[in-house]
């Protein structure tokens, strides 16, 4: 089955960090740019960061070094670090995947594969 499932989220207070994971299957993740969006409550979804198959990274404005993205061809499996959280960061955080192989995603349309999402709640 093809599909990618997100794990990870909860509940934290500002300036603590979250290890997001997005494990794929049923395809072949050495061939894809993944990203990781995000879309807090009564806003759009928005881009958060990619990941190349060779490992270039590429981040929104907002990240301002608080996050990485990597992945590990070998567990099928891109992450997102996320540290000094915010309360603005609150959002269900959703993994996908680029709408061909090798191309890089950085809006929903770019994106043909998406998993549930995982919650990311900051609160004090």
């Amino acid at each position: 089955q093809v599909q990618l499932v997100e794990s990870g989220g909860g509940l934290v207070q500002p300036g603590d960090s979250l290890s997001l994971s997005c494990t794929a299957s049923g395809f072949d993740f050495s061939l894809y740019d993944m990203g990781w969006f995000r879309q807090a409550p009564g806003k759009e979804r928005e881009f958060v960061a990619r990941v190349s198959i060779s490992t270039r990274t590429y981040y929104s404005n907002f990240v301002q070094g608080r996050f990485t993205i990597s992945r590990d061809k070998a567990k099928n499996t891109v992450y997102l670090q996320l540290n000094s959280l915010k309360l603005g960061d609150t959002a269900v955080y959703f993994c996908a995947r680029g709408r061909k192989p090798d191309y890089a995603p950085v809006r929903d349309t770019d994106c043909d594969l998406w998993g549930q999402g995982t919650n990311v709640t900051v609160s004090s």
